[in-house]
């Protein structure tokens, strides 16, 4: 069988409380794993998107505007639906492991990690497509 979630592979979720968002692989498991019986993905998306930022705004607005709200998440193969685009992603790759779901406060860290590299992403203007909620 080939391989669809490679990291970095960006995809979207179909069920659940974050449907319709993207969200991006950091590591796969094809096989699944004793607690977890079926092939999942370990992934980490966007919650909150970025608001639109004009040019006549002044400085604190368009950082508060520009903030991203996180999520990490374990998700099976079936709730995520693969797209064509890749994601360079090398600080998320060591962020983010099966142990850090067990501990709430190592949960909030990686977050609040995942939080600054998306960030720093989103005003550098890379991948701007990501940082867009989608509409359906």
């Amino acid at each position: 069988m080939v391989k669809v979630y490679k990291p970095g592979k960006v995809a979207i979720v179909l069920q659940g409380r974050q449907a319709g968002k993207k969200v991006v692989v950091i590591k796969q498991v094809d096989e699944g794993s004793k607690e977890r019986p079926y092939p999942h993905a370990i992934v980490a998306g966007i919650e909150r998107y970025p608001r639109k930022v004009t040019r006549r705004m002044g400085q604190k607005k368009l950082t508060r505007r520009s903030k991203v709200k996180p999520f990490i998440k374990v998700i099976n193969y079936s709730h995520l639906f693969p797209t064509r685009y890749q994601l360079e992603l090398e600080g998320l790759k060591g962020v983010v492991a099966n142990d850090t779901f067990k501990e709430p406060s190592q949960r909030e860290d990686a977050k609040k990690n995942i939080k600054k590299q998306l960030e720093e992403r989103y005003a550098s203007g890379k991948n701007k497509w990501f940082f867009q909620p989608l509409r359906f």
